[in-house]
């Protein structure tokens, strides 16, 4: 039903149903009927926000059925969803997917061949299943912590991420290891092979590579 609101003249206020809902990603949520209020177009400039525009009220289609074009939001929300998008704009434009071989001369140029007595097969095939030679991925895992990069390196102990509190053992940003160059990805890579375990610290090397015949991984490349 359209009457005039108590938000003053020229404004008309519509009651929705007792419930409407209202989707947020994969939630749906059932909110009271409140009623929506709008002023009617006019010919002078709006002064309204700009998040109006991005989550104005629902219209009535037809006499006792509601079917809402675009969902009442507060800017809030809409913020919180730009800034998401433009993090992940900012992440995929700086990532670098690199190919075997390539990948394989890379790490051949930074000394990985030998390290710690690993061949660069071993390294090559950690880096595909850990990220699948891509520099900017980016894995949450259920604690909070990130794994970041080709070789996927843990924000818990080894770099700096949103905690405050964490070792950083390899003294630098978890966003470090994004950067397609592989320069600081490398010298983490050295710091953790340090450890005891060696490349055995990736679960994904003991899964996939410990132990196996890896010659394939830098057959045909030009080293």
């Amino acid at each position: 039903m359209l009457h005039q609101g108590s938000k003053g003249a020229g404004w008309l206020c519509r009651s929705p149903p007792p419930h409407f809902p209202v989707h947020s990603g994969s939630v749906s949520l059932l909110l009271p009927g409140v009623a929506f209020c709008e002023r009617p177009a006019i010919s002078k400039p709006s002064s309204e926000p700009v998040w109006r525009g991005l989550c104005a009220p629902p219209a009535r289609m037809e006499a006792g059925s509601w079917a809402p074009r675009r969902w009442p939001c507060p800017p809030g929300i809409v913020l919180l969803a730009l800034a998401s998008v433009l993090s992940s704009l900012l992440s995929s434009g700086q990532a670098r997917v690199y190919s075997r071989c390539e990948l394989a001369r890379v790490l051949q140029d930074f000394g990985l061949e030998g390290y710690r007595g690993y061949s660069l097969a071993d390294w090559i095939c950690l880096a595909y299943f850990a990220s699948g030679f891509n520099t900017g991925a980016v894995d949450h895992e259920a604690d909070g912590s990130t794994n970041s990069g080709i070789f996927q390196i843990n924000s818990r102990k080894w770099c700096k991420n949103l905690n405050p509190n964490v070792p950083n053992l390899c003294q630098m940003y978890c966003s470090d290891l994004l950067n397609p160059n592989l320069k600081d990805t490398v010298i983490c890579a050295m710091k953790i092979t340090q450890d005891p375990q060696g490349l055995g610290s990736w679960e994904a090397w003991r899964h996939h590579c410990q132990g196996k015949d890896l010659s394939d991984w830098v057959d045909g490349c030009e080293l």
